[in-house]
């Protein structure tokens, strides 16, 4: 299987993960052997929103490492990641950060 990765992808694994010299290489090479291991999902892990068509891969190293997706073909596109809490280890982005932006970013005046 083919596996293609956004910017956005490769900031966000960067920012929780880090540790890769080529983070879009390393975010690939999980990907296609989490892929290969069957940790393929069409269901939302707990507290994801579920967008229409994702496919969700969890890591086989990091399994609190989710990371979404999105079909094209034979192929997966990375769109982003991000940590599930209650898993073996706690996020490395506490979720009151990510809620932070979130807010922030509703309280901005839309751009002309």
């Amino acid at each position: 299987m083919l596996v293609a990765v956004t910017d956005h992808a490769v900031e966000r694994f960067r920012q929780r993960v880090g540790g890769a010299l080529d983070a879009r290489a390393e975010i690939i090479n999980r990907v296609a052997r989490a892929a290969q291991a069957g940790r393929l999902s069409d269901e939302p892990p707990p507290g994801a929103t579920g967008a229409r068509g994702s496919v969700y891969v969890r890591d086989l190293v990091d399994r609190s490492v989710v990371y979404v997706c999105r079909r094209q073909s034979d192929e997966l596109v990375v769109v982003t990641l991000w940590e599930q809490e209650g898993g073996v280890a706690p996020p490395r982005v506490p979720r009151r950060f990510t809620d932070a932006l979130a807010e922030d970013r509703r309280r901005r005046p839309p751009r002309a």
